[in-house]
C-alpha cells in the first residue's frame, strides 16, 4: 500500500442544524480533523453556518433534506403529500413509508430539491460542488431519478453512494439499525446505474455507517479505511490513487428548543455521541495514522 496515494474527504454532515453543531464542526475543521461539510439549508442555523464556512474557508456542499423539518419551497409549505398533518416532513422512516405507498409526488420532490439548491446558492454565493441526501433519501426508488436530474441540471458533479465495504461484518451494530443500513445499501446498488447515466461521480470508497456515534473510535476508523483500501486494490491492483469519503457527525450536543430544521433538535443531536465523534476525530493519533498511510485530507474540488 506504500505506493498508493489516498485522498480522504472527511465530511461533517448536518452543518446548519444548530449553533452548537456549527461550532463543533468548525472546531473540527480548524483542528484539521474534517476537510468538508454538508449544509442543511432548512436547518435553524443555516445562515450562520454559511457565514462560518466563508470566514474559515471551509469547503461546503448541500445535504438535501426531504425527511426532517420544513420544506424551503414556499409552495410546498402547505398542503403537500411531502408533509404530515403537523406540516413537517414525514421523518426518516415515515418518508420511506409514504414513498413505498405511492403517496409522494416526484415533481414536488424535484421542486423542493431545486429550491434547496437555490437557497444554498443564495446563502453561500456559489452552487454546491457536491450534493447528497440527509438520511440517505437521495438513493431511494424514484427519488434517485429526480435527484440525478437536478444535479445534472445545475452541473453538480459529485454525490455520495452509501455502499460501505465490510458493513456485513460489523456485529456491533444493533439488528434494527443494521436492517436500515442494509436497506440503504440495497437502494444504493440500484442507484449506481442511474447516477452513472447522468454523469454524476462519487469517491471510490464510502465509510460512515459503521463508525457513527458510539461506534466511532480511532481504531474503527483506521480499520475501516485499511480494509476498504485492501479490498479495492485487490479488485483493481493497478490503481495509484484511491478516493474515500468518510461521513461524520461531530458537534456539541444540541440544547432544546434551539436547533433542528423547524421542529427542534432530535435525540441523536442532543446525545453525547456527537461530542464523542468530535473528540475522536481530533485525536493526534488519527492524524498521524493518516500521515503514515499517505492519506491526504481534501474536499470534492480537489479530486
Amino acid at each position: 500500500l506504500r505506493m498508493l496515494q489516498v485522498k480522504l474527504i472527511v465530511t461533517g454532515d448536518d452543518f446548519g442544524y444548530c449553533p452548537r453543531r456549527n461550532q463543533g464542526i468548525v472546531d473540527c475543521f480548524l483542528a484539521g480533523a474534517i476537510s468538508n461539510v454538508s449544509l442543511l439549508v432548512n436547518g435553524s442555523a443555516a445562515a450562520d453556518a454559511a457565514k462560518l464556512a466563508r470566514r474559515h474557508n471551509i469547503p461546503i456542499g448541500l445535504h438535501a433534506n426531504l425527511s426532517e423539518g420544513s420544506p424551503v419551497c414556499e409552495v410546498l409549505k402547505t398542503n403537500s403529500p411531502l408533509l404530515n398533518q403537523d406540516g413537517f416532513f414525514h421523518g426518516k422512516m415515515g418518508f420511506r413509508t409514504a414513498l413505498s405507498k405511492g403517496l409522494l409526488n416526484m415533481s414536488e420532490v424535484k421542486q423542493e430539491l431545486k429550491a434547496q439548491v437555490e437557497l444554498f446558492h443564495e446563502l453561500t454565493g456559489h452552487l454546491p460542488p457536491h450534493m447528497d441526501g440527509h438520511q440517505h433519501v437521495h438513493v431511494l426508488p424514484e427519488v434517485r431519478h429526480v435527484f440525478a436530474e437536478v444535479l445534472e441540471e445545475y452541473g453538480i458533479q459529485y454525490t455520495r453512494v452509501p455502499i460501505e465495504p465490510g458493513l456485513h461484518n460489523c456485529d456491533w451494530i444493533p439488528p434494527s439499525l443494521m436492517d436500515f443500513y442494509l436497506g440503504v445499501e440495497e437502494d444504493s446498488f440500484n442507484t449506481v446505474d442511474v447516477f452513472t447515466k447522468h454523469g454524476i461521480r462519487w469517491p471510490d470508497i464510502y465509510i460512515g455507517l459503521s463508525t457513527m456515534g458510539r461506534n466511532m473510535s480511532v481504531s474503527s476508523i483506521q480499520s475501516a479505511i485499511d480494509s476498504a483500501i485492501l479490498e479495492l486494490t485487490a479488485k483493481a491492483p493497478q490503481s495509484r490513487t484511491v478516493t474515500i469519503e468518510l461521513m461524520v457527525h461531530p458537534g456539541y450536543p444540541s440544547v432544546p428548543p434551539i436547533g433542528g430544521c423547524g421542529e427542534g433538535p432530535d435525540d441523536f443531536s442532543q446525545s453525547w455521541e456527537r461530542l464523542h465523534e468530535l473528540q475522536t476525530l481530533i485525536k493526534p493519533e488519527l492524524q498521524s495514522h493518516y500521515k503514515s498511510r499517505n492519506i491526504q485530507l481534501c474536499s470534492f474540488k480537489d479530486l
